[in-house]
């Protein structure tokens, strides 16, 4: 697998960093982890092509998660004109939060009659999907988004990549990032206890029992980015707008 960090940044874009996406492309399946409010923006800026995306698994249903997904939509239906099916896999209550969305943004969306097939699979906090190639897991984790939010973890061709989403420390992510050859995880703070957030010094005391073979830290506000000099290069990678990594 090729993951392409799209957007790293928190909610707010802090430091130019675009909202939550992270790009995911094996032998025969093109997926994005989130798909934030800048997302369609950061994919052109980088070259990657949306018509190609088969499947966008969320994390939780805040903007900068998945507010991208009405333009994806829109993209494929008039700019690049996709034939390709497209799965959007979130928590319970994706599919009433996108229409509510698409409505919001472009009123009488969900009445087009689409070009090409899309769905929303919902998944239940700790529930398993099987869809194609890919095994999903999910575990409900510590964030108010109306919908659960949760961590993930995906199987795919012998490997494994596990995300936190957005969260305070809790323990559902022990068997999420165990024996993963990556785990994305949010460090919005440098050190103390933000509410629905991880600090890097809460990540650093769990590192060994998390059991992630690398970790990569994301969702950074300026605090954290201003003091990443500091996190302890031998045992994590600090996430970047288009940072390159084969899993």
């Amino acid at each position: 697998m090729r993951l392409t960090v799209v957007g790293c940044g928190d909610a707010f874009g802090s430091g130019g960093r675009g909202n939550s996406c992270y790009h995911v492309e094996s032998a025969d399946l093109v997926l994005t982890l989130d798909f934030g409010a800048s997302a369609p923006v950061a994919l052109n800026r980088l070259g990657l092509d949306p018509a190609r995306i088969d499947m966008v698994v969320l994390s939780h249903l805040h903007g900068d998660h998945f507010g991208g997904l009405p333009m994806l939509l829109l993209d494929g239906q008039f700019v690049h004109r996709r034939s390709r099916p497209l799965t959007i896999v979130g928590p319970t209550g994706t599919r009433a939060r996108l229409d509510l969305l698409m409505e919001a943004m472009f009123a009488g969306m969900g009445r087009n009659t689409w070009r090409f097939d899309w769905r929303v699979e919902e998944v239940a906090p700790g529930g398993t999907l099987a869809l194609g190639p890919l095994t999903l897991t999910t575990a409900e984790v510590r964030h108010f988004a109306g919908p659960p939010a949760t961590a993930l973890r995906l199987g795919l061709y012998g490997r494994t990549l596990a995300f936190s989403g957005d969260t305070e420390w809790t323990e559902a992510l022990l068997p999420i990032a165990h024996g993963a050859d990556l785990f994305i995880c949010e460090s919005y703070m440098f050190d103390g206890a933000p509410v629905g957030h991880m600090a890097y010094t809460t990540i650093a005391a769990q590192r060994a029992a998390l059991g992630a073979r690398r970790i990569l830290l994301t969702h950074m506000g300026d605090a954290m980015w201003e003091q990443r000099g500091a996190v302890d290069g031998a045992h994590f990678t600090v996430a970047e707008d288009g940072l390159v990594l084969d899993i």
